[in-house]
């Protein structure tokens, strides 16, 4: 990826509102920085040093060791805001502190071992970029829901490519059932058909994070709606899918003041939390619940139970409650390594409940 993120269009200095401080970055950066500090935010991570922008333009940084040393979770991420030790005499600037975020869209790391990552940070808008008609999965979709409501964000379906089908509304109509209480909109950058719809969720000063899987059109999204090219893109597949050229998640400006986080295609998102992004992205499950019979209702066989009603009515799709119950599941699972004092817990109980069924078992030979 190669582009020039703030060189804005007119020749005015670059002032932290043009990067999305706020009154909230303001307190946190006065509680945890040093006299000699300024804020920066941070436009892409390498490694052990970032590139980061403020009213001094744009420069790089390493990690001071407190910062370094950190858990995988409080590094620096593109999005954050930091405290800058700015350099002198040739040194390198040095970032001292993160400043507490806003929102962070966070899985799970692939990998064995089990740590977040925080994919986008301060995010206001999170853009669920899906390209029609062969990428989109609503059980994808219903997983990245998830995670973007959890993040404290608002998040947005995307249908890119709306130029290669001739029913758009049924795709809608298809979408938005698996997406209650979000906006689904498709765009085609080839018509610039709802390109006006989409822009409405670009408003000044805001911070839009990209996310979508690989070749669905999110650079040429990014290209289009900036009128120039910011981000590579290459050209399309014979199966007719985009080839992937975003390598890694980096900070740009748009004309009129707006933020975008473009990242690379995932191949999978796991989730690390999201009990509430669940209750949020399936609303419909969240709110039947709140009618069953007994509070802690799985759904199943309990008597009373306005789910099981609804599915048996017609009215809940079947594989919509499945994938929300292997959600949980995860969730619940993710829940457990991120907190080792409950994982003991709940394998002492699980030893406790199989010496009891020995026993039952022992007594029942004698």
């Amino acid at each position: 990826m190669h582009h020039e993120p703030f060189s804005a269009d007119d020749s005015a200095p670059l002032t932290l509102r043009d990067l999305g401080w706020s009154e909230r970055f303001a307190q946190s950066f006065a509680a945890q920085a040093a006299s000699s500090d300024v804020p920066a935010r941070v436009i892409t991570v390498h490694r052990n040093r970032v590139i980061v922008a403020g009213e001094f333009g744009e420069c790089a940084a390493v990690l001071a060791s407190v910062v370094r040393d950190a858990a995988s979770a409080d590094r620096p991420a593109t999005g954050d805001w930091v405290a800058l030790r700015p350099g002198d005499a040739g040194g390198d600037a040095q970032v001292r502190a993160v400043l507490a975020r806003q929102s962070a869209f966070t899985r799970r790391a692939a990998g064995e071992k089990a740590v977040p990552q925080i994919v986008a940070s301060n995010v206001d808008r999170v853009f669920i970029v899906t390209a029609l008609p062969d990428d989109v999965n609503v059980r994808r979709l219903e997983r990245y829901l998830a995670v973007a409501w959890e993040s404290g964000a608002l998040p947005v379906v995307i249908l890119t490519k709306a130029d290669q089908v001739d029913n758009v509304d049924e795709w809608l109509a298809t979408v938005r059932a698996s997406a209650p209480g979000v906006n689904v909109i498709a765009v085609s950058t080839v018509s610039g058909a709802g390109i006006d719809a989409l822009e409405e969720h670009l408003p000044a000063g805001s911070t839009i994070a990209l996310l979508g899987s690989s070749g669905v059109g999110k650079s040429t999204l990014v290209n289009h709606l900036s009128g120039h090219t910011l981000m590579r893109t290459a050209g399309v597949r014979d199966d007719g899918r985009g080839r992937h050229t975003t390598t890694h998640r980096e900070l740009v400006r748009l004309p009129g003041g707006v933020l975008v986080i473009d990242t690379p295609g995932m191949r999978e998102l796991q989730l690390w939390s999201g009990a509430s992004g669940l209750e949020q992205a399936f609303d419909d499950i969240t709110a039947l619940s709140a009618e069953c019979r007994f509070a802690d209702c799985v759904h199943g066989a309990e008597p009373g139970c306005a789910v099981r009603q609804a599915l048996d009515a017609g009215l809940l799709d079947a594989e919509r409650l499945a994938s929300w119950r292997k959600l949980v599941r995860e969730v619940a699972r993710a829940e457990l390594v991120a907190n080792p004092v409950a994982a003991a817990a709940e394998r002492a109980k699980l030893k406790s409940l199989m010496r009891s069924v020995r026993v039952r078992l022992l007594e029942k030979k004698e």
